[in-house]
């Protein structure tokens, strides 16, 4: 086993992955940028380095700050998180150069899945449909501009090299091609550093449904069942379920997707945790989305399901370990549901709403989890993803998950900045939602019926209540000891001596 990681993130996931390393008995290093000096990854790591400036491109990007930050610290592996660097397979082979594990599927199955337009040609080639499409990135605007009269509008635009909605842009017109485009680019080059973008027929209003695989070295690949995805707001998740409600009524589709992803991750030589994405029709006919070869944000739910902790398999099988479980194993218990707590404003489009948190108490209780990277006193930076943390909880059925997931968002109390949790207490009370038909037009419909709120509603008067409540500095402890660029825990010290 690794004696000590580094993660390549920051916030919430970068917090999630310090715990399970402290919990198999794993020194943690963590990376930061000048505007995540006080971040709580920081702070909960065993050792820290600072890897450049505030925005991306001058620190989480930079592949060769990050390795010299691992060779600095003594790592043998990294963990990438998701986003950032995760599917870089230039990455992940610069890792293997360096005689670091990589804590992820090797570069030539990040190559041949992490890329979108290749996924797209390895899926046909096995027989796993795909939406219609360009095969290839675009090489500009006549070559989008043939394809999308070919395709036929509407259509979407999407980032190459990497998900998580950044770089996807919808277009209806030929009038709409040539800015969507631009803006497509840009997003794609600062989010994953490359402007390549690929078409797809736009298909109206399905259910994203998406199927979590774990495979090791030893030629062992499973599936642990499918998330309800659908929830979404500018192309990104907003609320994820496991099982789906789809699934629940048709559970073939969990067998048959399963089947489809399974194909395409051992036609890849498909290592660790990876997800593949589909979208499905009114008619219950499924499509190959992507494949996301990371972890992913949503992975609680799963967890939560299947008794299975994702990261602890994760670093047990890059460290060479058998998967040690066969696809029968495999048994889904209850359900999961996961709210994506942000700084945003839902009334205003789910603008970002970045500032200092004056007060923050998280929800607590039997069946709730909340995987948080944020604290009381935390400034939001404006330079990154607004999620600030992510609340998930379990119940015996889904009307149970839902009635533990309004508990939970009722407790849950941030103040200082607009968030997502009054939109939240409206959706899981909303008839529809509670009814399970959903799709990934959802939201627009949702907000469209939903009345729109004015500021001080009685949850923002309590809200203030509450943070005047909590007057003194409740930042966490700091016990860390600065010995030039490196932070070392005094706990960790303990250990070393």
């Amino acid at each position: 086993m690794f004696r000590k990681v580094l993660i390549a993130n920051r916030g919430e996931i970068a917090v999630r992955v310090i715990r399970a390393l402290r919990e198999m008995g794993i020194a943690s290093v963590a990376v930061y940028s000048d505007a995540d000096r006080r971040s709580l990854h920081v702070r909960r790591a065993d050792e820290a380095e600072h890897v450049g400036g505030s925005p991306s491109d001058d620190s989480y990007l930079r592949i060769d700050r990050v390795l010299d930050a691992a060779r600095k610290h003594g790592a043998d592996a990294i963990h990438p998180g998701y986003g950032f660097l995760s599917e870089n397979a230039e990455f992940a082979a610069a890792c293997a150069a360096q005689g670091v594990t990589f804590i992820g599927p090797p570069p030539e199955a990040i190559s041949a899945l992490g890329s979108k337009t290749e996924a797209r040609k390895l899926a046909l080639r096995v027989g796993v449909p795909v939406v219609p499409g360009t095969e290839e990135p675009l090489g500009g605007l006549h070559d989008a501009q043939q394809a999308a009269r070919r395709i036929g509008y509407p259509v979407m635009l999407k980032a190459a090299a990497g998900g998580g909605g950044k770089g996807m842009r919808r277009v209806d017109s030929e009038a709409e091609l040539e800015p969507a485009l631009r803006d497509a680019s840009s997003e794609a080059q600062r989010s994953f550093g490359s402007d390549e973008i690929y078409l797809e027929k736009l298909l109206i209003n399905p259910r994203h449904i998406e199927i979590q695989l774990i495979g090791d070295l030893h030629g062992n690949t499973i599936h642990l069942g499918e998330r309800e995805c659908s929830l979404q707001r500018r192309h990104q998740k907003v609320l994820e379920e496991c099982p789906s409600p789809l699934v629940a009524e048709h559970p073939e589709l969990r067998h048959e997707m399963g089947a489809a992803a399974l194909k395409l991750a051992r036609a890849a030589g498909y290592v660790n945790a990876g997800t593949a994405e589909f979208l499905v029709d009114g008619d219950g006919r499924f499509y190959f989305l992507e494949m996301n070869t990371r972890l992913q944000v949503e992975h609680p739910v799963t967890e939560w399901v299947t008794g299975l902790d994702l990261v602890h398999l994760q670093l047990r099988i890059a460290a060479g370990e058998p998967l040690g479980i066969r696809q029968s194993d495999v048994k889904w218990q209850g359900a999961a549901i996961e709210c994506r707590i942000c700084a945003e404003d839902p009334e205003y489009g789910f603008f970002p709403s970045p500032g200092h948190i004056v007060h923050l108490a998280e929800p607590a209780g039997p069946g709730v989890r909340v995987d948080s990277g944020v604290y009381s006193g935390w400034d939001i930076p404006l330079e990154y993803d607004p999620l600030l943390a992510k609340l998930t909880v379990h119940g015996p059925d889904r009307d149970a998950a839902i009635a533990r997931a309004r508990r939970a968002i009722d407790e849950y109390a941030i103040t200082g900045v607009t968030t997502n949790l009054r939109f939240f207490r409206d959706l899981l009370r909303d008839e529809e939602f509670i009814s399970g038909r959903l799709h990934t037009g959802f939201i627009e419909e949702f907000l469209a019926r939903r009345p729109r709120h004015e500021p001080n509603s009685h949850y923002d008067v309590l809200a203030a209540v509450v943070a005047a409540m909590h007057t003194r500095d409740t930042e966490p402890e700091r016990t860390d000891h600065l010995h030039g660029s490196r932070w070392v825990s005094e706990g960790r010290r303990r250990m070393l001596r």
